[in-house]
């Protein structure tokens, strides 16, 4: 059954009175200049002997992750290690290490390392974005074999072993030198996008608590054994709030299996923090296997979760963990940490829109939180063992003052290879115990967990950071995060995301639909509407309609800016209001997803008031250089009667965006929205009107294109058109306006496009997965930036295609209404046999690589993901407006590439997927297209953010959402006066 109540609480309330409540919980429990006191002689003596140069403190002294070198080494480390292809390895090598200049090296080591790589590639490297000569590829191999060395050095200091035999061995090894160190192993791998990876996955779990059971003391208490940490998005290939049901189906006997292998040597299993977005689900999953515990093995305390302190609602969540185990009897081990996905979490919350932030976005913040968790983990000593994962010695010193008041048991934790020289001072002491969270795998596997370490802990405001740099003072290093947080210590460090643009524009209200009391209104909402019936229009009330806008547009055009400004920004705020009602209607007539209406709604509020206030800019009258006795200034107005004619894909956000184009700038609209989706326009239209416009100025004309459309062009009185749609209809359109006698009109189309993604080897698979499936199949391919071809570089193709396959195989295509479905229908039966006729002849010219011609579905009209391989670019000639992705494979030259795309003759949107940023930057240069996306998905271009709009034949231009748009509305007119013809310049006399 799906959750009906979140067990937390609303996880976007304001930061300051959540930072208040962890300040008053630390009142009278912690003394923090005794800790720091504690904590300085620990400090000073790893400044005096510090740790080897692979270290991380060593490491990041070096090269901090803020410079140039240390930045290019965490590229290097992150891709050069899966490049297959010797000819993008010396390419991405060259781009990195060429922005770089490793002379000079401190330490003994690295300058051998420098010698022997980094210094050869001023030699034999090509420059950035060239490739190498003849002579020279000897060199450049040279070069690059030796800094792929160098990075799998780096790799060998992160990853305990390759398999878990070997780190278990290596474990073995560190205990010699220290004894009361324990071990947590992280078999490495990032989250499942097929279900192959998640088995694949769940088999490597399983053998891991195999080999550790087999060395592991079953009467010992799970403390004192190793212990292994799982990911739960690594066993499900849709671990995510909206699958809940097939998540809970199919996910809790998967882990229930690792539950029971774990319990049965008594070792300590640890379920890894993800996301916020998916900490409800995570705690339904828990609470579903704590059930099984209690029943099943009562008497096994290695049962445990990560709790992240940087989470507002970190210490709530302590509380309800224990409130747990005390109802079921048992008890957890519980490991606190800082949180690693901050930047993702920030962004995220940005993104959409939310009230505040999920997570403190100052780091003294995030410590004061991690202190009071600590006490809350403390407080409970009879439900939970408590593990401090930590690195910074005040946090260390802190800790062990208040476990030592409440004598209850507890252990340390640091990652392998990072805090190694404070831990050495630590665990001195030898009742302190500490756990090592130890990765295994691949070194290739590496890369998103060293990364994710590297900026977490490479951070300039990090304690590793500054405890690497000796200018940082012992007083600063170990400053009270709890003084640091006081009311007004610090400024705020982000604006909230409602204010991400500045007070003159705020950001659309968005909507989290993992928080029930978020997408509770739409689900309300839904189920009690009814979608109304909008009447069409005739001919002849077309022809009324534009004399009426004709006679209007005087009125509303002598309306001073500000005023329809303020007009636009009134409906707005009403469109804000009435959220759920449109997210309803958007799902019902549009056959939405939840999501995709979400953010159409509040695309179409973010076009109000970002052309409200262009509007005002545009419009302003500039004053033009001149001879003295003379003022020339130049000022806007509107041209007329304009034509608005929006689709059915964007029915809300576009017809909006052009309607209020249109009127800020003193034009009059004839609004005709696509005959599919007339309600939509009508909600739209009414809240203009209510909001000020006049009747005359806006007039909502729905009927079909071919009657209703074709007349309100033809009229002789329309000052312009604006159009988004087809290519083919665009030229029509075109075609009739040049006809005419009279004026030259103006028209804005937006049209479709062959959108292409480029994918290179350097590509993180994972990523490029996301990023297609997203960009594809995404509002069911429905969108004019949806990826249509995909061109995987040979050498990588494979594994690409098989993950993008096994993605697209686990989305759901059924009813829009359902929060689990991913595809909705496609729009009518026209549009259904249409695609299925592109389907026809692809399963005769192409290789099918997804599912068969026609899925069946209760829903009409649904069309499942389909896939297929072609043989050329070339071969791809038609926009096929669905659930549709062509693949081809290419090796060489990718500029050759590019040319073959541009030859297409569409030039909308452009992904790139590369970790080469000079070959980046060289492809978008060459690339005819509007809009380019470098290692992210292709769609849902945010209106101020990113301009829309294509070249050739996806549209004419200027781009939506962009500083250029309103011009396009505007007649311009130039006003010189002769101020001498009145008696002379009096200003030159008297100046």
């Amino acid at each position: 059954m799906p959750r009906t109540t979140d067990r937390l609480p609303f996880p976007y309330r304001p930061e300051a009175g959540v930072l208040a409540q962890r300040l008053a919980a630390l009142q009278g429990a912690l003394d923090w200049a005794a800790a720091a006191h504690d904590a300085a002689p620990w400090v000073r003596a790893v400044r005096e002997n510090p740790p080897p140069f692979w270290a991380m403190e060593s490491l990041l002294k070096e090269y901090p992750i803020s410079s140039a070198e240390g930045l290019a080494l965490m590229r290097l480390a992150e891709a050069l290690l899966r490049v297959p292809d010797a000819e993008t390895a010396i390419a991405l090598t060259a781009d990195q290490l060429g922005r770089a200049d490793f002379d000079g090296a401190a330490d003994s080591t690295l300058a051998r390392l420098s010698s022997t790589a980094i210094a050869m590639s001023k030699h034999f490297l090509p420059q950035a974005g060239s490739e190498p000569g003849l002579m020279s590829k000897l060199g450049a191999r040279t070069v690059v074999a030796a800094t792929l060395r160098a990075v799998q050095l780096l790799g060998r200091q992160f990853v305990l072993g390759q398999t878990i035999e070997e780190g278990m061995k290596e474990a073995a090894a560190a205990r010699k030198r220290q004894a009361n160190l324990g071990f947590s192993f992280d078999m490495l791998g990032e989250g499942a996008r097929t279900d192959a990876d998640a088995l694949r996955y769940l088999a490597s779990y399983q053998n891991a608590i195999s080999a550790i059971a087999r060395s592991a003391d079953p009467a010992r208490h799970p403390s004192r054994n190793d212990g292994i940490s799982i990911k739960l998005s690594a066993l499900h290939p849709r671990y995510e709030d909206a699958q809940h049901e097939r998540v809970m189906r199919e996910l809790v006997p998967r882990v229930w299996l690792l539950c029971e292998g774990a319990a049965a040597a008594n070792l300590n299993l640890t379920i890894d923090a993800e996301e916020v977005d998916r900490l409800e689900l995570s705690l339904e999953v828990f609470e579903a296997l704590a059930r099984l515990v209690a029943q099943h093995c009562p008497q096994w305390q290695g049962f445990g979760l990560a709790l992240q302190a940087y989470q507002t609602r970190a210490v709530e969540l302590i509380e309800h963990i224990a409130a747990l185990a005390r109802q079921h009897r048992l008890k957890f081990m519980c490991r606190l940490v800082k949180g690693a996905y901050w930047d993702a979490e920030i962004k995220r919350a940005q993104e959409l829109g939310l009230p505040a932030y999920p997570v403190f976005t100052q780091k003294p913040h995030t410590d004061v939180s991690y202190l009071a968790c600590a006490r809350a983990l403390l407080d409970a000593p009879d439900a939970i063992y408590p593990q401090f994962a930590t690195h910074n010695a005040g946090t260390i010193a802190a800790i062990l003052q208040m476990a030592s008041r409440q004598g209850a048991p507890f252990e340390l934790q640091r990652l392998h290879g990072m805090g190694e020289g404070i831990y050495r001072e630590v665990l001195k002491n030898p009742a302190v115990a500490c756990r090592v969270y130890a990765p295994v795998g691949a070194h290739r596997d590496l890369l998103a967990y060293l990364v994710r370490r590297l900026l977490e802990n490479g951070a300039n405001s990090s304690f590793v950071h500054q405890l690497a740099d000796e200018s940082v003072g012992m007083d600063e290093l170990l400053l009270s995060p709890l003084e640091q947080s006081r009311p007004q210590a610090i400024p705020a460090a982000l604006p909230l995301p409602p204010a991400l643009y500045g007070p003159a524009r705020p950001n659309s209200l968005g909507l989290d639909l993992t928080v029930i009391a978020h997408r509770e209104p739409l689900l309300a909402a839904h189920a009690a509407l009814t979608v109304p019936t909008v009447p069409e229009a005739s001919a002849a009330e077309a022809q009324a309609a534009v004399v009426k806008a004709v006679q209007a547009f005087a009125g509303w055009n002598h309306t001073p800016t500000a005023e329809r400004a303020a007009t636009l920004r009134r409906a707005a705020d009403a469109m804000q209001q009435q959220m759920p009602r449109l997210c309803a209607l958007l799902v019902k007539e549009a056959h939405k997803g939840w999501n995709d209406a979400v953010s159409e709604v509040r695309e179409a509020i973010d076009f109000l008031r970002y052309y409200a206030n262009d509007a005002e800019r545009v419009m302003a009258p500039q004053t033009l250089p001149g001879p003295t006795g003379e003022s020339n200034t130049l000022r806007l107005e509107g041209r007329g009667a304009w034509v608005c004619i929006s689709p059915w894909n964007f029915p809300l956000a576009i017809f909006a965006g052009q309607v209020a184009a249109a009127l800020a700038t003193g034009n009059t609209v004839l609004a005709k929205p696509a005959e599919q989706t007339p309600a939509i326009a009508l909600e739209a239209v009414k809240l203009l009107h209510a909001a000020g416009v006049p009747a005359g100025a806006l007039q909502l004309l729905h009927g079909p294109g071919e009657t209703v459309g074709a007349s309100l062009v033809a009229q002789p009185g329309i000052a312009g058109v604006v159009f988004t749609g087809s290519t083919q209809v665009a030229k029509i359109i075109q075609r009739a306006l040049a006809a005419k006698d009279g004026p030259i009109i103006p028209l804005i189309a937006e049209t479709g496009g062959i959108n292409a993604m480029l994918v290179d080897s350097t590509a993180l698979p994972e990523q490029v997965a996301d990023a297609v499936v997203q960009s594809a199949f995404r509002s069911a391919g429905q969108r004019c930036s949806a990826l249509r071809l995909l061109c995987v570089h040979e050498a990588i193709a494979d594994g690409v295609i098989e993950m993008i396959e096994g993605a697209a195989k686990e989305l759901v295509a059924g009813d829009p209404g359902d929060l689990a479905t991913d595809l909705g229908p496609v729009i009518d039966a026209e549009a259904f046999e249409g695609i299925h006729r592109h389907l026809q002849r692809l399963h005769t010219d192409a290789k099918p690589l997804l599912g068969s011609r026609r899925a069946t579905h209760a829903q009409p009209h649904v069309i499942a993901p389909q896939m297929f391989e072609v043989g050329a670019i070339a071969e791809v000639t038609q926009e096929i407006f669905g659930p549709v992705l062509q693949v081809v494979r290419w090796g060489g030259d990718p500029m050759a590439v590019m040319q073959q795309i541009n030859a297409l003759g569409y030039g909308l949107t452009l992904g790139i997927q590369t970790r080469i940023d000079s070959r980046a930057q060289a492809l978008a240069g060459a690339a005819r297209v509007g809009n380019v996306y470098v290692n992210r998905n292709m769609i849902g271009a945010v209106v101020g953010v990113q301009p829309f709009g294509g070249e050739g034949l996806s549209g004419t231009g200027p781009k939506a959402g962009g500083p250029h748009y309103l011009l396009r509305f505007c007649a311009e007119q130039t006003l010189t006066i002769n101020t001498t013809a009145a008696g002379g310049n009096v200003a030159l006399f008297t100046g």
